[in-house]
């Protein structure tokens, strides 16, 4: 799986990084979201695609989602 943040979209609102801390990290200074990895490790592949539906701004895209 892949996971991607849309820095346009993403308004900082941290659910992203409080649902999959491994798979997302936050700006310090404005506190909006990128992906540690483009690659998702197997293990986190459940929290990024729960992370990617709980971002109210539509601003992840993952490909290969195990829903």
């Amino acid at each position: 799986m892949k996971v991607r943040v849309d820095p346009e979209r993403c308004q900082g609102h941290t659910l992203c990084a409080m649902v999959a801390p491994k798979v997302f990290r936050l700006d310090e200074v404005d506190g909006h979201s990128s992906a540690v990895h483009e690659d998702v490790p197997a293990d986190q592949e459940e929290t990024a695609s729960e992370a990617a539906h709980s971002c109210p701004e539509r601003a992840i895209t993952v490909w290969g989602d195990p829903r």
